[in-house]
């Protein structure tokens, strides 16, 4: 199956808090609030919401096709993603910007504070669907400037190319109608929890609406795993258990990476969501979004200690 990932490519610079945000923050305070955390350790890594799932499928043999606009900075970063097995022929360097970055800071409970810098990703509704040379079978709309996610929406819409929403961090950005227009169409809705609510806060709609306007809804829920709807039915999916936490950055996007390898071999849902819970894991026990390896016989023998999969892994094994 030919999928195309259009979102954010950027680098990320990660740091660790040794104590706990919430006591650092004095809710009668909130409108002054002003801190700085001494953080004890910080790294670069690659990240991006479109790479981060690219790298992920790329493990488990797919070859998916990111499209986006980066900076001068990029050229080792395409390297990597093309030893990966990524194609990154549409990945388009903008003259005189920087790739995005992205600064977050984890504490000892995992939670994070973070912001993002877009740099070349401002400008990556200067690309467009309509200049692909091949119709691909699927396009993943993910966290990217508003006016691309919006302007890969409707050109999905308009050229009959199934796509699959999935606005991320960029709910705090977008009005509820803005919301409601793109998921109306959408082959899939991807969301964690907390942004589940605020698309329902910012629509109006329930569960159930929104289950009127796409036909797969998929919420991921941390530690409590993941419950997808489809056709008047719900499937919750387990965590896999970890062998040690380090690092939850990009482990949402290793879940997508996941989840789509088993959509792309014609795979049941729940086959396809315990596939994403055993990526999302692999990520979460390395320190970034794509310094977690395996093969695909290692994943497969470590997968069956869990699921069921019937065989059907057999298929990425060739």
């Amino acid at each position: 199956m030919d999928i195309l990932l259009t979102g954010s490519v950027a680098y990320d610079y990660l740091m660790t808090f040794p104590g706990l945000f919430k006591e650092q923050i004095l809710p009668e305070r909130l409108a002054s609030i002003s801190l700085s955390f001494l953080v004890d350790s910080m790294s670069k890594q690659r990240g991006g919401v479109a790479p981060n799932i690219a790298y992920g499928m790329a493990l488990l043999g797919e070859k998916p096709r990111v499209m986006a606009t980066v900076g001068e900075d990029f050229g080792d970063y395409r390297t990597w993603l093309d030893s990966k097995g990524v194609d990154t022929s549409l990945m388009k360097v903008v003259p005189g910007l920087f790739t995005a970055s992205f600064f977050a800071t984890t504490d000892q409970a995992s939670a994070q504070i973070a912001s993002f810098y877009p740099g070349a990703m401002g400008v990556a509704a200067t690309q467009s669907l309509k200049d692909l040379s091949s119709k691909p079978d699927l396009v993943v709309v993910s966290p990217n400037a508003p006016d691309a996610m919006m302007k890969f929406c409707s050109e999905s819409r308009e050229l009959d190319i199934p796509y699959l929403y999935d606005p991320g961090q960029q709910v705090l950005r977008l009005e509820g109608n803005e919301l409601a227009r793109d998921m109306e169409g959408a082959s899939f809705l991807f969301c964690n929890d907390y942004e589940f609510g605020l698309i329902s806060k910012k629509t109006g709609w329930s569960l159930d609406q929104i289950l009127d306007h796409v036909k797969v809804l998929v919420i991921t829920r941390g530690k409590d795993g993941a419950d997808l709807y489809v056709g008047g039915d719900s499937v919750h999916i387990p965590t896999v258990p970890e062998n040690e936490i380090v690092d939850p950055t990009g482990v949402g996007d290793a879940f997508r990476g996941g989840f789509l390898v088993g959509y792309s071999q014609g795979f049941n849902w729940k086959l396809c969501g315990e596939i994403g819970s055993l990526a999302a894991v692999y990520c979460l026990e390395q320190r970034g979004p794509q310094s977690h390896a395996y093969t695909r016989k290692d994943f497969a023998a470590r997968f069956r200690k869990h699921f069921d999969d019937g065989g059907k892994l057999d298929v990425l094994l060739k």
